[in-house]
């Protein structure tokens, strides 16, 4: 039973499923998007999320070094301070969303998802209804 285990093991030991998350996390921050599986997109989401609210306190050596601890480049987390972090000053959470694919890897059938930064002008919206259309007769 796994009751009270959080978290999704990969088949992977945990120095290589550690280091394989710091690697997405690095690529998303780099890239502002990344195509894997729906899987490991939702295990780096809160990952990536919690770096991005180090960033957005603002600069201070303390939080510059955790977030170096887990990013392997350091432009990258250069970049999350300068850059990334002061465009989500006033955004309380949800950095980050996951759009699932309709297509499957092709290998093995896992189910792909893209998981990507918001950007400024993408917001969450509420859905609009729609005009409803009445013919006059």
């Amino acid at each position: 039973m796994r009751h009270l285990k959080a978290g999704r093991k990969f088949k992977r030991s945990p120095s290589h499923r550690r280091m394989m998350l710091r690697n997405l996390a690095t690529s998303l921050l780099e890239h502002g998007r990344i195509e894997t599986t729906l899987a490991k997109a939702k295990e780096v989401q809160p990952y990536t999320e919690k770096l991005i609210t180090l960033a957005k306190d603002g600069w201070n050596l303390n939080n510059f070094r955790r977030v170096l601890a887990v990013v392997t480049k350091k432009d990258v987390a250069f970049s999350l301070f300068k850059e990334i972090g002061p465009r989500f000053k006033t955004r309380p959470g949800g950095y980050t969303r996951i759009y699932k694919l309709a297509k499957v890897r092709q290998g093995d059938a896992a189910p792909m998802a893209i998981i990507s930064l918001l950007g400024e002008e993408e917001q969450i919206k509420a859905p609009t209804r729609p005009a409803v259309v009445t013919s006059g007769s």
